[in-house]
């Protein structure tokens, strides 16, 4: 996501001056195409950008970068923060902004890296007005219309509400072509049928081609799904609600990683259910899950 959207503001005329990742051989990779440096630590980028776009993996890197060396002279700097964290993390990045005399953005995206390539993310942002002003000449290149929601945090939390029906549009899909695979039907028809009624969905034209042609490359990760869906349910237990859907979908995510699959696109998740894959036609994964819809009865 990171590299594409630097590729975007590149090609829109803005000096991309600083790239950093964990990952030294793909950040030297990235900063050759663009003409950049290559940061050797985070200090050297702050001191480079006047804005810098972080987009890491979840909060444990957050807390990491910015208790790191990225606030390091960064009085007058502009953070916009697109990774998927708790919202929390938000609001803490804002306060340590702060005190730094810099100012920081949520930018949370609810689009995968071909959208970043095209400038046509969904940008859903939170803190405060003025800081979201400062930053939509940038966040109009990276999507066609970013939508301000509120104060540091709220954003996040939209974002994880979003992932979290996403996530279950995307196990129930599989669970219909899956047993719609073992009834013996036509997947492309079934799917069309789908499209034309109340079984719609977005992952419905994400994913179900890749999942009945089992096409897991990655555009969204099966492990990044299980923690997203985490972030939600986080947040309903601390609201006193039970999400037995959200629930049962966090199972099914955190079974692939388990497996080592969590490498793969969340499509992966029909690899459960399509008999004659991954743990589909297992008697006792049947079993498993009728002992559960038992459970959720007697609730």
């Amino acid at each position: 996501m990171g590299s594409n959207m630097a590729r975007r503001l590149k090609d829109c005329g803005f000096p991309i001056v600083a790239v950093f990742d964990a990952n030294t051989a793909a950040a030297h990779l990235l900063a050759s195409e663009l003409g950049c440096v290559a940061a050797d630590d985070l200090p050297t980028v702050t001191a480079l950008a006047e804005v810098i776009l972080t987009v890491v993996s979840d909060d444990r890197a957050m807390k990491e970068i910015f208790t790191g060396g990225l606030l390091k002279r960064a009085k007058g700097k502009l953070f916009i923060n697109c990774a998927t964290v708790t919202p929390a993390i938000h609001v803490w990045v804002e306060q340590k902004c702060a005190a730094k005399g810099a100012q920081s953005l949520e930018a949370c995206m609810a689009s995968s890296i071909t959208q970043a390539r095209q400038g046509t993310l969904y940008l859903m942002c939170g803190g405060k007005p003025e800081t979201f002003e400062r930053a939509r000449p940038i966040l109009e290149k990276l999507g066609e219309s970013p939508r301000y929601l509120g104060a540091a945090g709220q954003a996040a939390q939209v974002k994880a509400l979003v992932n979290m029906v996403m996530n279950a549009n995307t196990a129930a899909l599989a669970e219909g072509l899956g047993l719609g695979a073992a009834l013996g039907l036509d997947l492309a028809m079934l799917r069309e049928v789908f499209a034309q009624t109340g079984a719609r969905s977005g992952v419905l034209q994400t994913d179900g081609e890749d999942m009945q042609n089992r096409d897991h490359a990655c555009f969204f990760s099966t492990a990044h799904a299980a923690k997203d869906s985490g972030i939600a349910l986080k947040l309903a237990k601390e609201q006193g609600l039970t999400l037995p859907l959200a629930a049962a979908t966090k199972k099914q995510y955190d079974r692939m990683v388990k497996a080592g699959l969590g490498g793969l696109d969340k499509s992966g998740i029909a690899e459960l259910t399509f008999k004659g894959r991954k743990g589909g036609s297992h008697r006792e994964e049947a079993d498993s899950g009728e002992e559960q819809e038992t459970e959720g009865q007697g609730r």
